[in-house]
Protein backbone atom coordinates (compact mmCIF):
# COMPACT_ATOMS: atom_id res chain seq x y z
CA UNK A 1 0.00 0.00 0.00
CA UNK A 2 1.01 3.32 -0.78
CA UNK A 3 2.03 6.03 1.27
CA UNK A 4 -0.09 8.81 2.19
CA UNK A 5 1.96 12.30 1.45
CA UNK A 6 0.69 15.30 3.66
CA UNK A 7 0.37 18.63 1.70
CA UNK A 8 3.52 20.20 2.09
CA UNK A 9 5.24 16.69 0.61
CA UNK A 10 2.94 17.25 -2.75
CA UNK A 11 4.05 21.22 -2.56
CA UNK A 12 7.94 20.03 -2.27
CA UNK A 13 7.32 17.36 -5.45
CA UNK A 14 5.60 20.14 -7.89
CA UNK A 15 8.25 22.47 -6.54
CA UNK A 16 11.30 20.13 -7.40
CA UNK A 17 9.50 18.68 -10.62
CA UNK A 18 9.36 22.59 -11.96
CA UNK A 19 13.04 22.98 -10.68
CA UNK A 20 14.01 20.12 -12.43
CA UNK A 21 12.20 20.99 -15.95
CA UNK A 22 13.87 24.81 -15.64
CA UNK A 23 17.30 23.06 -15.30
CA UNK A 24 16.49 20.41 -18.01
CA UNK A 25 15.88 23.11 -20.58
CA UNK A 26 18.64 25.43 -19.11
CA UNK A 27 16.38 28.65 -18.03
CA UNK A 28 16.95 30.67 -15.33
CA UNK A 29 13.88 32.49 -13.64
CA UNK A 30 14.79 35.68 -15.49
CA UNK A 31 14.69 33.88 -18.62
CA UNK A 32 11.30 32.43 -17.54
CA UNK A 33 9.91 35.94 -16.94
CA UNK A 34 10.42 36.37 -20.64
CA UNK A 35 9.31 33.31 -21.82
CA UNK A 36 6.16 33.72 -20.08
CA UNK A 37 5.76 36.92 -21.01
CA UNK A 38 5.66 35.97 -24.67
CA UNK A 39 2.78 33.92 -24.44
CA UNK A 40 0.57 36.70 -22.09
CA UNK A 41 1.35 36.04 -18.83
CA UNK A 42 3.41 38.95 -17.21
CA UNK A 43 4.96 38.26 -13.54
CA UNK A 44 8.26 39.87 -12.13
CA UNK A 45 11.25 37.34 -11.32
CA UNK A 46 11.62 37.77 -7.80
CA UNK A 47 7.74 37.15 -7.61
CA UNK A 48 8.30 34.14 -9.38
CA UNK A 49 11.38 33.21 -7.27
CA UNK A 50 8.83 33.57 -4.24
CA UNK A 51 6.58 30.84 -5.70
CA UNK A 52 9.05 28.83 -6.33
CA UNK A 53 10.80 28.92 -3.19
CA UNK A 54 7.12 28.08 -1.08
CA UNK A 55 6.13 25.76 -3.82
CA UNK A 56 2.82 26.94 -3.59
CA UNK A 57 1.63 28.27 -7.10
CA UNK A 58 -1.58 27.05 -8.98
CA UNK A 59 -1.86 24.19 -11.75
CA UNK A 60 -2.88 27.46 -14.00
CA UNK A 61 0.99 28.61 -12.81
CA UNK A 62 2.68 25.21 -13.30
CA UNK A 63 1.40 24.64 -16.89
CA UNK A 64 1.87 28.22 -17.99
CA UNK A 65 5.64 27.70 -17.10
CA UNK A 66 5.71 24.65 -19.01
CA UNK A 67 4.26 25.45 -22.00
CA UNK A 68 6.39 28.66 -22.00
CA UNK A 69 9.46 26.95 -21.66
CA UNK A 70 8.62 24.15 -24.35
CA UNK A 71 7.88 21.20 -22.24
CA UNK A 72 5.64 18.92 -24.55
CA UNK A 73 5.76 16.18 -21.36
CA UNK A 74 6.36 15.03 -17.80
CA UNK A 75 7.04 12.22 -16.03
CA UNK A 76 5.60 12.08 -12.51
CA UNK A 77 7.55 8.98 -11.17
CA UNK A 78 10.06 6.24 -12.12
CA UNK A 79 7.46 3.58 -11.47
Amino acid sequence: MQERKTDREWEEGVKSLLKAELKRKNVTYAQLVGKLADIGVMDSEPNIRNKLSRGKFTAVFLIQCLEAIGCSSLRLSDG
